[in-house]
């Protein structure tokens, strides 16, 4: 037995070692260089920056356009100097409306006018500096005085409105009142136009959020009942960026469309509220009471309506043009200097934004000081980094969108991966992105260690991945948008990465008065431990891509989860082809009415349309051959190449990931390139996988699905043309 275990300990002893000499796209002697390197880059890290930073930069509330964000930039603009990186600030001009008229009041069956104001708090003097806290509402709501029935939609998305229709409830003509989360925020007042209403307002319910999640603040750190969630309404599943310049820069001299003409801006008036506001216009409704999974934790009965209660709102905006200032600091690159790794956080905030975004943002700062010092001694990155603060992020990805529309060209020339971070607390790596970049991401996440558990952090993140019902595997989750990587990914294709950590740090703050320095500290990251770990991986990451003697880019990961989104594909036609077949028989059979609620109002329903058999065949078949010829890169032993066609096969390497992207883009939305992921229609933030082809399954548009596999398939076409002329250096 005693034999057994020293056998396997010496196996495992083994693979350590061998693991440790052989870091993805470094020859063994580099390999070991590196290590030295990262070593050296992780003991310079200091929380204390990072706790003195925040306090300077979330002092006063900075979104776009306001003074204190312009003094933010020039200070980091500052401190990047210091740190030895050629800095600049970088402006664009884009439209910002600031609220000048809120008003929403029920005017029947009885009257109450909603306060819109949340209160300042003991023991947090950030949260009472009055005037100048920015007012809530949602930006790019259209302006609107509309007045009418009210409807509860519970969190307006698509389900919600199936569930209406189930119910025989119109909303044509409503103002609707639906709860954040669930989706986007901006899905909610779309998804209301499209079905008729007049006006949309979104509240944050208690359950979500606040007193039924936990303790509110400033006892606990939710929501507490004046607390009210800002946010961007755009339309940023069409495009993001500024709205009257799609697709090019907001320069000085840029040409704009006219206001009205742009189509991200909201086609009706929506205003969030707080629980408090909103429990007086719940408690109005009448008509059929809400499903168990609508209800909510305030103390009433939730009913859906249609009246009698009935809602007056009126909003009104200042549509002014307004500088929006990038901070870009680049370090060239000593061999290849035309080769450049870009690091990515945001500084602009909708008030305070000590978590959303500075909790980020010193985390990025940190790790460019550590690496500018290590670059004094002598020990400069090989190629060029490039590290940005971007404003006007909260609006609507304004800053990094503009940036990147006006460099595109440059860009798809030169960037090998974009590495983005925003807010970060306790808890666990997340880390998704481009999934030929999985591989290396899970080498640094094996290096850097939990700071409270004293395992890998790839360890610690395998183990809530068992609790929760998941794979132990390590893997990256497909991005869709919701932060700065998404111009960089879906419109330049360009490799990208986000990653933060979290799990550990749930709270009510976001986009409110209460996201503050002292709520961080006491709730989020009290030692700003996770801070320095987020610094240490995204650095880590960072000066692996500057040095790697060949880009560690590893198709075999990624040929596994793409044919992994192809059959859910598949599978989810058969399932739909069952469901239609089985709804369709009890349609004949004539028995909905007898398993229908008798509470309810019943609407029989019709037959629904068959589904067709769609041919996945070329799709399949390029995958096939795609494996074959990734299986022969794989095992090519690339680090015995001269340094000419390790050369040649960087720069290949590099345009990868812009191979998978369409000149034409998606249906209806040409803005979003990339073929393999983008943010759903539909879901906003939330990823489309494979999305020309998905998304028209689920829209049921079979001829527009056909087509779709034949552009995805010609998409992966030239990503194996590509493989092939890699495959030819080898």
């Amino acid at each position: 037995m005693r034999r057994n275990i020293c056998i396997l300990f010496l196996i495992v002893s083994i693979s350590a070692t061998t693991a440790q000499e052989s870091i993805s796209g470094f020859a063994s002697e580099s390999s070991k260089k590196q290590e030295a390197l990262e070593k050296a880059f992780e003991a310079k890290l200091s929380p204390d920056n990072l706790d003195q930073w925040m306090q300077k930069m979330a002092a006063e509330p900075h979104w776009v356009g306001t003074e204190y964000g312009r003094k933010n930039a020039e200070w980091i603009q500052k401190k990047f100097r210091s740190w030895g990186y050629d800095t600049r600030i970088d402006t664009y001009d884009v439209l910002f409306p600031y609220p000048k008229v809120r008003l929403l009041e029920l005017t029947a069956p009885t009257t109450y006018r909603a306060k819109l104001t949340a209160v300042a708090v003991e023991g947090d003097e950030y949260t009472a500096q009055g005037a100048a806290l920015l007012p809530s509402y949602n930006a790019f709501s259209t302006d609107g005085d509309v007045e009418a029935e009210l409807v509860f939609v519970n969190y307006g998305v698509p389900k919600d409105y199936e569930e209406l229709d189930k119910l025989g409830i119109d909303v044509k003509g409503k103002i609707v009142i639906a709860k954040y989360y669930g989706s986007w925020r901006g899905i909610k007042p779309k998804l209301a136009a499209e079905k008729g209403a007049i006006g949309c307002i979104i509240y944050s319910d208690p359950k979500d959020d606040g007193y039924v999640a936990g303790d509110v603040y400033p006892k606990g750190a939710f929501k507490n009942k004046t607390g009210v969630q800002r946010g961007s309404v755009m339309d940023m599943p069409t495009y993001p960026g500024d709205v009257l310049t799609p697709g090019y820069g907001a320069t000085k001299d840029a040409k704009r469309l006219d206001r009205k003409d742009a189509p991200t801006i909201t086609k009706i008036p929506v205003l969030p509220i707080s629980y408090e506001d909103a429990q007086p216009l719940l408690e109005a409704l009448e008509g059929v009471v809400a499903p168990d999974s609508w209800k909510g934790g305030l103390p009433i009965t939730y009913h859906i309506g249609p009246g009698p209660a009935r809602v007056h709102l009126k909003l009104q905006f200042d549509w002014k043009l307004t500088p929006a200032h990038n901070v870009i600091a680049t370090m060239r690159g000593t061999q290849f200097p035309d080769q450049w790794i870009m690091r990515g956080n945001h500084h602009d905030a909708w008030v305070h934004g000590a978590n959303d975004p500075i909790s980020g943002m010193v985390a990025l700062m940190e790790e460019a000081r550590a690496v500018g010092e290590l670059a004094k001694k002598g020990q400069k990155p090989k190629r060029t980094l490039v590290y940005c603060a971007w404003d006007a992020e909260e609006p609507g990805l304004i800053g990094s969108t503009e940036w990147v529309e006006d460099h595109k060209l440059e860009l798809q020339q030169k960037v090998v991966a974009y590495i983005n971070t925003d807010g970060n607390g306790r808890g666990f790596l997340g880390a998704g992105g481009s999934h030929s970049l999985q591989k290396m991401v899970g080498e640094v996440a094996e290096a850097v260690t939990d700071p409270q558990k004293g395992v890998s952090i790839k360890e610690r993140r395998a183990a809530v991945n068992l609790v929760n019902g998941g794979k132990e595997e390590f893997g990256l989750y497909a991005l869709g948008s919701g932060s700065d990587y998404t111009p960089f990914i879906q419109h330049a294709g360009i490799a990208s990465l986000n990653l933060g950590f979290g799990g550990e740090n749930s709270g009510g703050e976001y986009h409110t008065i209460y996201d503050t320095y002292p709520h961080y500290k006491r709730f989020k990251d009290p030692g700003f431990a996770y801070g320095v770990a987020l610094a240490n991986v995204a650095g880590r990451i960072t000066l692996r891509l500057a040095n790697a003697d060949v880009l560690p880019f590893e198709f075999r990961q990624w040929h596994h989860t793409v044919s992994g989104y192809l059959e859910e594909i598949i599978q989810s036609c058969s399932s739909m082809r069952e469901a239609v077949a089985k709804h369709n028989d009890m349609v004949d059979k004539n028995i909905f009415e007898l398993a229908s609620d008798p509470r309810k109002p019943f609407v029989k329903p019709g037959k629904k349309d068959i589904v067709p058999y769609l041919d996945f065949t070329p799709l399949q078949n390029e995958m096939a051959a795609l494996k074959l010829s990734i299986e022969a890169f794989a095992d090519a032993d690339i680090h015995k190449l001269p340094a000419s066609r390790q050369l040649q096969l960087n720069q290949k390497l590099l345009l990868a990931e812009q191979s998978l992207t369409a000149a034409d883009g998606l249906p209806r939305r040409p803005w979003y390139k990339h073929q393999i992921y983008a943010p759903g229609f539909y879901t906003g933030y939330g990823v489309k996988t494979l999305p020309g082809v998905r998304e028209a399954i689920e829209q049921r548009d079979w001829k527009e699905a056909q087509e779709q596999i034949g552009v995805l398939t010609a998409t992966l076409k030239r990503f194996h043309a590509l493989l092939l002329e890699m495959n030819e250096l080898l």
